[in-house]
């Protein structure tokens, strides 16, 4: 009905939020080509990330009524401006550890990674900040010719095989980065401490999305490389993103 009146602009709340899966995918693709058909602008409001992704031309991320980030899919995915865009946009999310900036490089438990000449980290030299790493951006270094200085050697946990891609899970001896949500949900600074300190004895959990070729499985022992060009770094206390 709202169609067949030509209004200059459309409103969607979560239309598709009641669908199941399989549904869901044909009527979001039926939605964008019905928005490009018309050539209106839509306005959709959604709590699913794969939803906007792919039918925003610009995506704004809200949280508690506020703009986090108005942008392009790529770069809110590329460029996220602090740790809570970070998270939210990406399935699987973003891998996140604490990392001490270190002679141009990152240290985090018993592993470094170079710094790549990032001079906006200058600033941060002896001091501790959110190191992020997206899924895609680490292989099974067995399918690569990663240097040396960009392998992370770890055991894998699980192998999730998905057919198209695999999933390596594993953890890093490092403490996680207790991000603004899990202190919402949490407001005792004691308990904060407390799952702080209870997921350094356990690490911080990672996951891989590598290539089909990997034979890497459950138990072994292997070195993940990581494509240095794509880290993500965030400041502790603001959570806004180190540029440069």
């Amino acid at each position: 009905r709202a169609i067949v009146r030509e209004p200059q602009a459309f409103l969607m709340d979560e239309p598709l939020s009641n669908l199941d899966a399989k549904l869901r995918v044909q009527m979001r693709a039926e939605i964008a080509r019905i928005q490009r058909d018309l050539n209106v602008t839509t306005i959709y409001v959604t709590h699913d990330q794969s939803e906007a992704m792919t039918l925003g031309d610009r995506v704004a991320v809200m949280r508690k009524g506020e703009l986090q980030q108005l942008d392009t899919p790529q770069k809110l995915y590329r460029r996220p401006v602090n740790l809570f865009v970070a998270e939210f946009i990406g399935s699987p999310a973003m891998n996140l550890v604490e990392a001490e900036i270190a002679g141009g490089e990152a240290v985090f438990g018993d592993h470094t990674l170079p710094l790549d000449g990032r001079t906006g980290l200058g600033a941060y030299e002896g001091r501790k900040v959110a190191l992020g790493i997206r899924p895609e951006d680490l292989e099974d270094a067995a399918l690569t010719e990663a240097p040396a200085a960009a392998r992370l050697p770890v055991t894998v946990d699980l192998r999730e095989d998905m057919g198209s891609e695999i999933f390596l899970h594993f953890s890093i001896a490092a403490p996680h980065v207790a991000t603004e949500d899990v202190r919402d949900a949490v407001e005792a600074e004691e308990a904060v401490a407390a799952l702080v300190t209870q997921a350094e004895r356990a690490g911080t959990p990672f996951v891989a999305r590598v290539g089909r070729e990997s034979a890497a499985r459950e138990g072994d022992r292997i070195e993940v490389a990581v494509d240095t060009r794509m880290l993500h770094f965030f400041d502790l206390e603001s959570g806004q993103a180190i540029q440069g």
